[in-house]
């Protein structure tokens, strides 16, 4: 089975040997037709603006590439309480490493992995960072995740009222009929 991948709805790649010495600075915004297909990925009710501001600092000769962005959204979500809209801006800062796949690395250039240190490096996918698809990713994580409108309160469903009649014990049906036995 062929598996066919479908493009991110706000692809924005830079080819990594683009990329100046020093740092770069990109703007991106994304149009009403890209909020519309990410608004459907995220599950929101809209998104009425997307935009981030990125800055690429190639890290020496190491290979590594370090990404700072912030991101800046007006979302409408829905209140997991009563189901109706509600407006939310959402901004964000994000820092992430970017480094070859783990293939071109050499020995030398081990990354060790701890648990109180950071994060070891995004690999660079293709030769290129597609930091659109990074502002989804973080725009996904900054998003309340059970979003409530301010007036919302939950009153759980009445508890059923029990009609049925109660059923006799059935030892005490086998009792009443060893004594009629006796």
């Amino acid at each position: 089975m062929i598996k066919v991948e479908t493009p991110p709805e706000f692809s924005r790649p830079l080819l990594v040997d683009a990329l100046p010495a020093k740092i770069s600075r990109q703007s991106i915004e994304a149009d009403s037709d890209e909020r519309a297909a990410i608004a459907t990925r995220l599950d929101l009710v809209e998104i009425k603006s997307l935009s981030a501001k990125i800055s690429l600092e190639p890290l020496g000769r190491t290979g590594l590439i370090r990404v700072n962005g912030r991101l800046t959204a007006e979302v409408v979500q829905t209140c997991c309480v009563t189901l109706a809209p509600i407006a939310a801006v959402i901004e964000d800062e994000f820092q992430l490493t970017f480094g070859p796949p783990e293939a071109e690395l050499d020995e030398a250039e081990e990354i060790e992995v701890s648990w109180d240190g950071e994060d070891p490096p995004d690999p660079i996918t293709d030769g290129a960072i597609d930091i659109g698809e990074l502002v989804v990713e973080h725009l996904a994580l900054a998003l309340d995740p059970f979003p409530r409108a301010p007036d919302a309160a939950f009153e759980p469903p009445p508890e059923p009222e029990d009609t049925s009649e109660a059923k006799p014990n059935p030892f005490a049906v086998l009792a009443a009929l060893r004594q009629k036995k006796e």
